[in-house]
């Protein structure tokens, strides 16, 4: 019974003491500290003992209090972000279009706007949350960058040419692949001449138009393809039929005609830039001038956004122009003018346009200039198409008008590819996004400077021009 007594007796002292661990562990030691510090000297005690209790019991902060938040599953900043939307959230999401030579559906659509609500769920502070992307960007490179080299080496790997055409015996200025095309290709010559080309195996000349008199600056298939409309410094506007191989209408001007486009939605509408500073919309059913706008310089570029409510174009000086367009009525209006070339007086070669691009989230437009400004924009459409810079590449100056292209190549992860011919007779593929070792490949094999460049809507063939009349046609590797 003596034993018995003893080992209750250690059992309640060590059940007591337990509880005193446990008060002691309860007890709030900041209110201790707070009421147990020395009073000055002529101030009521009572006041000061209110104060600290009060500032013990301030309310907690913040940052804690949004650790405990929860709503339907989702915590403080995901319902901070959805009170905060915009009032057209829902429709804000870019939508797909239909794919062109060098402008793909298939790129990666931006997050949705739901998904942008809920996109940051970190309680941390935002210091710490900038801190832990970069953490992971920088791992997630490390990790993958010897994948993402081989994947761009193998991306932009060619098996050879395709096929050659070379009955041209002058430059070939300007080619390009049919709107929603793999197989149909047209290339216009320094004599005039404009011809129709079926790259599909075996290769073979569709048709020859022949109608221009001097130098044929420009063409643009209509969104059908059954008809091409072109431009020539013979200061003539014709339009072919391509299965009859026959001129249809053709439009005189006062100057020569330095750049033509179909309008994307409403093909009844041709825009014509011309070397008297003028940007002229005909009626192409018709063939009579809608409407007229005179610029700063002569209107040596331009294309159309995929909405057909604004038009760029570049000029002599160097400057690229946003101009607004109705597309019922024609009616045009300048909207910004943005400044693209290193030095005064460069004509602008190269004006192109591309619905999404993954580096700016958004439409893009490139620039090229005869002086060797490769000028990457992205475009506000809200903002009647106001350009912001985002990144730019300076080559050597050029003596010829040397065409760029977006490559789309969708396989690629990031960076903004670009395609160029140059004068020393390769094609050169670059990286805007590097800061240095810009250029990622390139392809030999004409023995003049490469004038033209075009890629076709399969985006497995890649047709360059050079300046004595070849054509060569590229087949890149597959991808898998």
């Amino acid at each position: 019974m003596a034993e018995q007594r003893t080992e209750d007796d250690s059992s309640t002292k060590e059940g007591g003491e337990v509880e005193k661990e446990k008060q002691k562990k309860n007890m709030d030691r900041e209110l201790l500290s707070c009421l147990l510090q020395p009073t000055s000297i002529g101030v009521d005690p009572d006041y000061i003992g209110m104060r600290r209790l009060l500032l013990h019991r301030k309310a907690e902060a913040a940052v804690l209090r949004r650790k405990d938040w929860k709503c339907n599953g989702k915590g403080y900043v995901a319902f901070r972000n959805y009170i905060r939307r915009p009032r057209n959230w829902e429709s804000s999401r870019i939508p797909s279009l239909q794919s062109t030579p060098g402008n793909s559906g298939r790129w990666i659509l931006p997050p949705s706007s739901i998904s942008a609500l809920h996109e940051v769920e970190s309680w941390s502070s935002i210091k710490d949350l900038q801190s832990q992307r970069r953490s992971s960007f920088s791992s997630n490179a490390s990790d993958n960058s010897q994948l993402h080299t081989r994947r761009t080496e193998f991306a932009y790997s060619f098996v050879g040419m395709h096929c050659i055409f070379d009955q041209c015996k002058v430059a070939v200025t300007v080619l390009k692949f049919g709107h929603m095309s793999s197989d149909l290709l047209a290339y216009g010559a320094a004599d005039g001449s404009l011809t129709v080309c079926n790259v599909s195996e075996p290769s073979s000349t569709v048709k020859h138009l022949l109608g221009h008199s001097k130098d044929l600056t420009d063409f643009d298939f209509s969104s059908n393809n059954q008809y091409i409309a072109s431009s020539s410094m013979d200061k003539t506007v014709r339009v072919w039929e391509i299965s009859r191989g026959i001129c249809i209408r053709v439009i005189y001007g006062v100057s020569s005609q330095l750049c033509i486009r179909f309008h994307p939605v409403n093909n009844n509408f041709l825009s014509v830039g011309n070397a008297n500073k003028e940007i002229t919309v005909f009626n192409f059913s018709t063939g009579r001038i809608v409407t007229k706008l005179v610029l700063d310089s002569e209107v040596t570029s331009m294309d159309h956004d995929h909405t057909g409510q604004i038009l760029f174009c570049g000029d002599g000086n160097g400057y690229v122009y946003s101009v607004s367009m109705n597309s019922h009525t024609g009616a045009l209006s300048r909207a910004h003018r943005q400044w693209c070339s290193s030095r005064r007086k460069s004509p602008v070669c190269t004006v192109q346009y591309r619905s999404f691009s993954l580096l700016a989230r958004g439409p893009v437009l490139l620039t090229c200039t005869q002086d060797g400004n490769l000028s990457f924009f992205s475009i506000a459409l809200e903002v009647q198409g106001y350009l912001t810079l985002r990144c730019s590449l300076k080559l050597a100056p050029r003596i010829h008008s040397i065409r760029a292209s977006f490559c789309p190549l969708l396989s690629l992860e990031k960076g903004e590819y670009i395609v160029a011919g140059s004068e020393d007779s390769n094609v050169y593929f670059y990286d805007l996004t590097r800061p240095k070792h810009t250029c990622v490949n390139k392809l030999q094999g004409h023995q003049f400077p490469v004038i033209g460049v075009a890629w076709n809507h399969g985006e497995n063939l890649l047709a360059s021009s050079d300046l004595y009349g070849t054509v060569i046609v590229w087949k890149r590797s597959k991808i898998s």
